[in-house]
This record gives C-alpha cells, sequence and structure tokens, in this order.
C-alpha cells in the first residue's frame, strides 16, 4: 500500500517560487541532479575506503539518459543511495515555512551555499517536470523505495523492486521544456557544466575504431563525456609544460598558446586548486577578459568571476576551483565575503610572485614576452595598489632604443640629464614615434632620453605614475620644444633685441591673417625649428581621454584657445631673414612655409593647405 503525504513546506505556492526564483537559467537542473549523483558516489567511496562499507563498489558511473518516446529524463547513480527515512528527511522537508520566507531568506543573496543542506537541488527538477519519480536502494540493508510527486506539494511513497544499489531520477519533462528531450541539448548541457566531473558521466554512444586494414573493426561503446583527472586537481611536480600546453588547447581550442601559467594548490586558510595562464594580450583587452571559469570540486559553477579575482586579473584565462567560495542558493553567482577577499588576495599575491620570478630568473625571455606582459602588468598597478607596490620592481619601461629597464633604473640612467631645477625626474616619451620623429631628434639633440609610451593603456598608465611615485614627471616630447622638456636655470642668450622680437610676432600675425594666435619668441639652440608648435601636456592629456571616452576633440581639440602654442625660435636664421626681408612678399613667403612646417610635424597640415606648401617648396628649391 502506498503512503501518501504533504510535503512540509506549508504553502500551496513554494514550488512556482522555486521554479522562477531559486535558478537563473533551467539548463542548471542536470548539473543539480549530476552534482547529487556525484556526491552520493563519493560519499560511498569514503564509506568504503574508511572500512564502514566491506560490499562490492563495482562499476561507479552516472548514467543519463533520455526517452523522447516516454518524455523522460533519467539520472542514475550507483552511490550510497537512500533509505525509506532518509527520503523523507531529505526530500519530503524543504525547510522553509512559507513563500514569504523563502523570499526573505534569500533577496539580498548573503548566505551560503545551501544546495544539498535542505535539498534543493534535487528540487531543481521541477523546473522543467510535470512529474519526477525517484526511485533509490540504500548501501545499508534496507528495500527500495520509489517517491513521486506532480509538483504540488502533495507526494507518494511506497516500497520499489530495484534491486542495485543507488538511485534512479526520472524526470517527465512539460511540454515547456521540451528542448531537453533533444540529445545535442543534453550533451551541450554535460559538456558545459560536467566536462570534468571527478566521477565518470555516461551519456549515449559512441564508435570506436579498433585495430588496422584488414583487421579493424568499428566497435559501439558507452560514451563518457567527462575527464575526472583535470589537471588542476593532479600533483605539478608530476606535471610537464606540455601538459599544460595541451590543457590550454582543450580550454580555448581556437587561442594562441599562453605565455607561462601558475598552478594554484593550497588547504589552508581555504581551499583552492587551479591553473591560470598568461595569454598572448592584444591591444584589444576586452577580447581577454572574462575567460575564467570557476569550478566547484570539479563542478562548473560560472565563468563570470569579477567578484573573485580583481579587475586586471581577469584578463588571465585559466580554472579556479574551490569548494570554499560560498554561492547564493542557484549557485550561479558569487557573494563578496570575507573568504572571497582571503582567496582574491592569495591569487593576486601568487600572480605577482610568479611575474616577479620570472622577472629575476629569466629576465631575457621576459623582456622579449613584455609587449603582452606590459598591458597585463600596467592594468594591474593602475587597478591594484597592492599590486602596484609589488609591480613596481618588474614593471619595465622601453625607450626608442629599444633598451629596458625598470623604474629604479630608468632613474638612474636619466639623472645627470634629466633632472629639473627642482630635483624631479623628467621621464620623456612618445606615444607615436613616427609621427613625433621630429621632436624625438631634438630631444635627442639635446641629450635625452625618450621612452616609448604607445600602448592603449598608456595614457592612464602615465598619470598613475605620476601620482604613485614621488619625484617623477611624465612629458609627452612634443609637450614643449626640447630646451624646455626638462627645467632649468640655464638660458640661451637672444640675438634678437625686445622691439625685434615683438616685430617678429607682428610679421607673423599679418603674414598668417590671425592677430588672435598665441605666439612668442624664445631663444633657442639655431638648429632647432624656426617654428614649433607644441601642445601643453595638461591640454593633450584632457583631450586624449575625452577621445578614449568617445567625446572626439571636444572642448580640448586644437582651434581651442591654450590648447596650443606656437614658439618662434629667434635665434633660427630664417628669422633673421624675415627681419631683414625689404620684400614683404618674400618676408610673408617665408612666414607661411615655417610656420607649416610646424604645422606638418604635427600632422595639422591638411587638404589645400599642405598642396600650397608642396609648391611652395618646389618654387624655394
Amino acid at each position: 500500500m502506498a503512503e501518501k503525504g504533504r510535503i512540509s513546506v506549508n504553502t500551496e505556492n513554494i514550488f512556482p517560487i522555486i521554479k522562477k526564483f531559486l535558478y537563473s537559467d533551467h539548463d542548471i537542473f542536470l548539473r543539480e541532479l549530476v552534482a547529487n549523483a556525484v556526491d552520493a558516489t563519493q560519499k560511498l567511496q569514503k564509506l568504503s575506503s574508511m572500512g564502514q562499507y566491506d560490499g562490492e563498489l563495482g562499476e561507479l558511473a552516472i548514467r543519463v539518459a533520455v526517452d523522447k518516446d516516454a518524455k523522460t529524463i533519467t539520472i542514475s547513480d550507483s552511490g550510497i543511495g537512500m533509505t525509506e527515512e532518509e527520503v523523507k528527511k531529505y526530500i519530503n522537508q524543504v525547510a522553509f515555512s512559507g513563500a514569504t520566507e523563502f523570499v526573505e531568506k534569500f533577496k539580498d543573496v548573503d548566505t551560503t551555499n545551501i544546495i544539498g543542506k535542505f535539498g534543493l537541488g534535487f528540487y531543481s527538477a521541477f523546473m522543467v517536470s510535470d512529474k519526477v519519480e525517484l526511485i533509490t536502494k540504500s548501501y545499508q540493508d534496507a528495500p527500495a523505495v520509489k517517491w513521486s510527486c506532480d509538483g504540488s506539494t502533495e507526494f507518494e511513497i511506497e516500497s520499489a523492486d530495484k534491486t542495485d544499489r543507488g538511485t534512479d531520477i526520472v524526470l517527465h519533462i512539460n511540454e515547456d521544456s521540451q528542448e531537453f528531450l533533444e540529445e545535442h541539448r543534453i550533451s551541450e548541457i554535460l559538456n558545459r557544466y560536467m566536462k570534468f566531473m571527478p566521477v565518470p558521466v555516461i551519456f549515449g554512444k559512441e564508435t570506436i575504431t579498433e585495430g588496422e586494414g584488414d583487421d579493424k573493426t568499428e566497435i559501439e561503446q558507452e560514451k563518457v563525456i567527462n575527464n575526472t583527472t583535470p589537471l588542476w586537481a593532479r600533483d605539478p611536480q608530476e606535471l610537464k609544460d606540455e601538459d599544460y600546453l595541451n590543457f590550454y588547447r582543450e580550454l580555448y581550442p581556437m587561442s594562441e598558446e599562453p605565455m607561462f601559467w601558475i598552478h594554484l594548490n593550497v588547504d589552508y586558510p581555504f581551499n583552492l586548486t587551479g591553473i591560470l595562464y598568461f595569454p598572448k594580450v592584444k591591444n584589444d583587452i576586452t577580447l581577454h577578459k572574462d575567460k575564467i571559469q570557476l569550478y566547484s570540486r570539479q563542478v562548473f559553477i560560472t565563468d563570470n568571476v569579477e567578484d573573485i579575482v580583481p579587475e586586471f586579473l581577469r584578463l588571465m584565462h585559466g580554472v579556479i576551483d574551490s569548494p570554499d567560495i560560498p554561492l547564493n542558493v542557484s549557485r550561479s553567482y558569487l557573494q563578496s565575503d570575507a573568504q572571497v577577499k582571503k582567496i582574491s588576495n592569495y591569487i593576486t599575491r601568487k600572480v605577482g610572485d610568479r611575474l616577479n620570478e620570472l622577472f629575476n630568473k629569466e629576465r631575457e625571455d621576459y623582456q622579449k614576452k613584455w609587449e603582452s606582459i606590459g598591458l597585463f602588468v600596467k592594468y594591474g598597478m593602475m587597478t591594484d595598489d597592492k599590486f602596484f607596490d609589488k609591480a613596481k620592481k618588474f614593471c619595465l619601461l622601453t625607450n626608442t632604443e629599444g633598451e629596458f629597464f625598470t623604474i629604479e633604473e630608468y632613474k638612474a640612467k636619466i639623472e645627470a640629464n634629466q633632472l629639473d631645477k627642482n630635483d624631479n625626474y623628467v621621464f620623456i616619451y612618445t606615444s607615436d614615434e613616427a609621427g613625433q620623429h621630429s621632436f624625438i631628434e631634438g630631444a635627442k639633440r639635446k641629450g635625452y632620453d625618450v621612452l616609448k609610451m604607445d600602448t592603449m593603456i598608456d595614457n592612464h598608465f602615465i598619470g598613475n605614475i605620476e601620482h604613485k611615485l614621488e619625484k617623477i614627471q611624465m612629458k609627452r616630447v612634443d609637450a614643449d620644444i626640447a630646451e624646455k622638456l626638462v627645467e632649468t636655470d640655464e638660458k640661451t642668450e637672444s640675438v634678437l633685441t625686445e622691439d625685434e622680437q615683438n616685430k617678429v610676432i607682428e610679421v607673423y600675425k599679418k603674414a598668417l591673417g590671425n592677430e588672435n594666435l598665441e605666439l612668442k619668441v624664445e631663444a633657442l639652440s639655431a638648429d632647432e625649428m624656426p617654428v614649433t608648435i607644441v601642445r601643453p601636456e595638461f591640454m593633450r592629456r584632457m583631450q586624449e581621454m575625452a577621445e578614449m571616452q568617445g567625446g572626439g576633440m571636444g572642448m580640448f581639440g586644437m582651434n581651442m584657445p591654450g590648447s596650443q602654442n606656437i614658439v618662434i625660435n629667434g635665434n633660427h636664421e630664417l628669422v633673421s631673414r624675415i627681419l631683414k626681408a625689404e620684400d614683404e612678399a618674400e618676408a610673408s613667403k617665408l612666414v607661411r612655409h615655417t610656420y607649416d612646417l610646424a604645422m606638418l610635424s604635427q600632422g595639422m597640415l591638411k587638404g589645400e593647405d599642405l598642396t600650397k606648401f608642396v609648391k611652395r617648396s618646389l618654387d624655394l628649391v
């Protein structure tokens, strides 16, 4: 005689709430049920190893089967099973007094993982089922039992004919969930969530070929969809480089090979394993982000790890596996708590230690890979203060000669020639080596060294360095004339009187037809350009920030007053010729030409003005 009863949730509305509130994705049901089967199997293995079960273990595997005609999915295991009393305890007693309490308890998602504690993983089956049957036989000497429920709070429990140890869960799929009766859909879910389960998961058949030539035969066998001993779960000491590279190819089949990796393995004060890879990062950082997969005991949870690892570490690829990362009830989103912060700090420290080790032991190879490593390190230094303190020792600066320096090494290199009058180290850099070539050459004539800062994040990184390190000033090579990039008390004597300087400004304004131009005459070296257009560092940075944020030139465009300075070299021979010219037309032509040369060096001479400049150059020749 079948026993009938009522599931003790004290509400008729708990199942709709479980279906809609508990899980964000309906395909989670299969992960939960297979994970429960794995737990049951591992518990039996544990009991056997402790001597509390002396029976034959037999084949320990989980099987998933789809019957499209019957509209059922069956998940079977040969684990510890349950007695009738255990079914009543763990399946029937969903430990909430009502829907209101349920929603209130989880509205802020601030509890630890409760799946398994209240049987809610099992109840995910009702998201896709009209009816669920559980047929189970305990490893203990107890009769088999069958439990069934149609998604209401009513259930039936009766004896069953099952003779083998373990549990079968039969899902009678509802009309809205018929997609899960397609084998390719089940394969997709199993490959996503169960790819590295620690117990074999069998689904479907596969054909293998044995022998060669005339002896070759094809054999159909059950298909095991998972690798039960993934690389991160193995001892690092028994692994070779090729093992890590093969695993990376398995995770990211279409990606370039990584540069190097870190094998995480810690069991105190938390349990964490995993492998993190440093990919070859290109200029588009977004292509590389969010490639880390989170597992809990080899069960895939999510690839959204923003609450576990700092933003810059999300450029890394690989796997993190930890049962100690608390999850909300759906196992789909992470919670920020003290344990997570400890894990995050640990990962950051290990990454820093690995980079420091590579820098100290294999500096030449480290420098060769700096193009990719540099984006990663700079990104980390900008977003994580603790990482900044560690990384400033192995962050490299590259100059236009292709030489590499740490920050301290570079300070020592330029100390003799690039200290300003306030004892600031002036780091002169180029963001466009080809476009700023004339300015670079001018700086080199002064004996200055020029750094290359031309990656997508260098504009932000420059400000970060100035903010966090004392006595360092960053100046782009075209921020001023070469003689003023490093401010000192030394001055070049002018060959022009003050009246002559004023006259030069008048001649230029008249010849260029613009009385509002910001012009000044400076006493510069005679081998400097006759006219130079410079863009003040602050205004240029603001413009670039606006452009990166999609604001274009905006208020920081080159036509805004103060956004550019036009410097006339009073000591240049052409300026003297302009002053002495008796023919106003000739003077005007020289003015226009020297100004256009300055425009050309900044890449600002275009269209009709460029055409006229070329023609005028030919005439002058």
